[in-house]
């Protein structure tokens, strides 16, 4: 059985993630999602919105008002289910990012399929229903500013915006492939609520 430890407070806890080359099954997750559906508001249609480092994700997840826990940060999600190994991975090259991220989208599609909104910054070859791309000031702007209270993530660092570039253009894919493109999250929320509420609630 696998504990959802929702009350972790920091997103770069790792003493009860696995190793990077622990080999991994599928099991049944019927109390993993039931757990969820405790603390999260469960929908007929589930989300994705995807975005890279630093754009808001967590700081919106964090500010939902109390009892309206619509959007899941993602992250913890991948990590609970240990979808994403200990350590920093994201560092590894190509085919360790390819393989935790190919995890995490079974992760997120499973979730989807349970009536989860999610919002992320991992994604392989799951279509997100939204991306978020702020302008490239605003975007190193809303990192900098999130530097004063740091949890994880991107840093200014020339290396890390660097990879946040490589990131973005890596999303951008969605967005010529037909993703509705956003440069904000509230926005991508927003204009996802608004299709559940026209045509599911």
């Amino acid at each position: 059985m696998i504990e959802v430890k929702i009350d972790a407070n920091s997103l770069q806890d790792q003493a009860d993630l696995l190793n990077l080359d622990t080999p991994l099954i599928f099991t049944d997750g019927t109390s993993f999602y039931n757990k969820l559906a405790n603390d999260y508001i469960v929908h007929k249609q589930g989300f994705f919105i995807l975005g890279p480092s630093g754009v808001g994700k967590s700081h919106y997840y964090r500010n939902q008002p109390e009892g309206e826990r619509h959007w899941i940060d993602a992250d913890r999600v991948w990590r609970w289910s240990n979808a994403m190994p200990k350590g920093a991975w994201w560092e590894k090259g190509y085919k360790t990012i390819y393989d935790v991220e190919t995890k995490c989208d079974v992760i997120t599609q499973e979730a989807k399929k349970q009536g989860f909104w999610l919002i992320g910054s991992s994604n392989r070859w799951l279509v997100p229903d939204a991306i978020v791309i702020p302008h490239w000031n605003t975007h190193v702007k809303l990192i900098k500013k999130r530097e004063l209270n740091f949890d994880g993530g991107a840093r200014s660092t020339p290396e890390d915006l660097a990879q946040l570039k490589k990131h973005r253009i890596e999303i951008l894919k969605w967005a010529k492939a037909g993703v509705p493109k956003f440069d904000s999250v509230e926005a991508a929320v927003r204009y996802l609520e608004e299709q559940y509420d026209k045509e599911l609630k």
